[in-house]
């Protein structure tokens, strides 16, 4: 049986530090530097763009309507991203590339093939249906899913499953759409003030109730098909290469077919697109919701059931799995922290929860044969981080699990500990010596989280 020293091995070691001579290519200015750079770029581009079609006055106005529903719908990813926060470079990367990179990407391409059609064809009329039937969808979906392709291939790491496909793609999709909505609602603002009609803006207030009030999470939801593809690929074992080959592009595929058929629904007349919207988009949408919280509360079931073989090696406490797969006992666990030690104490709480949730997702995939050849220095890592924060979370998590339900003894997990899946599945014990459990230790005098 393998052993492990008392206290995990540091990140600054073998486990976590980068290569002492690593490639310019791979320096940390220049993985960083280069996206944002080219962004920024792109993002100038687009902006010069939606400004030229709209004129400035019809692009502040587009402006200001187009933030309307991006908080709600970031504050809506971002809690089925709780379980598991994800960093916020990810998600400021994929807003990033939906509102700047694939906004420029579709304008051009949009433009360039409707164009091409009607002077190729013989009726020019059909041009726009065309492009916003056939073109628009497989183009703004493909810039749209560069974007989960790019976190996929390097931020592995960060892309566990479904949850995390559905938020990435949905975030990347809330950029586009906000950028389209500028130029949407900016050119019918312009077109009412060609018109010169006195009172209400007509084309404007009927474009913001079809764009934002009626169908905010029409673009995020045919991009969460496409996420959900990466994600059930990354659920997939290595060996399955065909299987994780395939999910992605079907993904995509699902994604354009319903983005073409709403697009396609505009030419059927309002009775037409109310019927595709009421018979389509909302039953999508409402079965959509329901797969994303049930994932989220299969992850949390997924913590519940992975860590008391940690809790009985002796890394966690008994009551910490409980705590831990219970957004609530979450919750109440960085309030207590943050009233006892402040909000360093709150965030480093919050940290230890998001820690030991990859822990529990690394030794599901390891159980189930998906873990890569990192394994164990992962979860070495993942010890380290835990063992950091201890003194500040593990009293707060045993009060919030006191305060969630009754005293929790450490039952045996489902499966043995050590030998049936052999080395490296097995958990190394903890010694107790270095960690006595039973009522919750007050909160250390001098603690490097006390703000």
């Amino acid at each position: 049986m393998a052993t492990c020293p008392p206290y995990p091995t540091s990140p600054s070691g073998p486990v976590g530090g980068a290569p002492r001579h690593a490639h310019w290519w791979q320096r940390r200015w220049v993985r960083y530097g280069a996206p944002a750079a080219l962004l920024a770029l792109s993002g100038l581009v687009i902006l010069a763009l939606v400004r030229e079609q709209t004129g400035t006055e019809g692009f502040l106005v587009g402006l200001g309507l187009a933030v309307l529903p991006v908080p709600l719908l970031m504050a809506a990813f971002r809690w089925l991203d709780r379980v598991e926060p994800g960093p916020w470079r990810n998600l400021l990367f994929a807003f990033a590339w939906g509102a700047c990179a694939a906004a420029l990407i579709a304008i051009v391409a949009n433009s360039f093939a409707t164009h091409w059609i009607a002077t190729a064809t013989a009726d020019p009329s059909g041009a726009d249906t065309l492009g916003a039937t056939v073109i628009a969808p497989v183009v703004e979906e493909s810039a749209k899913a560069t974007a989960l392709l790019l976190v996929f291939v390097f931020r592995r790491r960060d892309f566990t499953g479904i949850v995390d496909g559905v938020v990435i793609a949905g975030v990347t999709a809330t950029g586009f759409a906000f950028t389209e909505n500028i130029l949407y609602l900016g050119t019918a603002f312009g077109t009412d003030q060609l018109s010169g009609e006195p009172g209400l803006p007509s084309v404007t207030a009927a474009t913001f109730f079809v764009r934002i009030v009626m169908s905010p999470f029409a673009h995020p939801l045919f991009t969460v098909m496409a996420g959900i593809g990466f994600g059930m690929s990354a659920l997939l074992a290595d060996h399955q290469r065909v299987r994780r080959a395939l999910l992605p592009p079907a993904g995509l595929l699902l994604a354009m077919g319903m983005h073409a058929m709403w697009n396609g629904s505009a030419s059927f007349g309002g009775y037409g697109f109310l019927a595709v919207y009421a018979a389509f988009m909302l039953p999508a949408f409402g079965l959509l919701t329901w797969l994303v919280v049930w994932t989220r509360q299969r992850e949390l079931r997924t913590v519940r059931e992975e860590l008391p073989a940690y809790a009985a090696a002796g890394w966690l406490s008994p009551a910490e799995p409980y705590a831990l797969g219970s957004m609530r006992a979450r919750r109440l666990a960085r309030d207590h922290a943050r009233r006892h030690a402040g909000r360093a104490a709150a965030r480093a709480v919050a940290q230890y929860e998001a820690y030991a949730t990859s822990l529990a997702f690394l030794r599901r995939r390891g159980r189930r044969g998906r873990a890569g050849a990192d394994f164990v220095p992962r979860e070495q890592e993942l010890l380290w981080e835990l063992w950091r924060r201890r003194d500040v979370a593990g009293p707060a998590l045993d009060h919030a699990a006191r305060r969630t339900a009754p005293p929790v003894r450490v039952a045996p997990p489902p499966w043995p500990l050590h030998g049936a899946y052999g080395p490296p599945y097995q958990v190394y014990r903890q010694p107790s010596a270095h960690r006595p459990y039973g009522p919750a230790a007050p909160y250390p005098a001098h603690n490097p989280y006390r703000s």
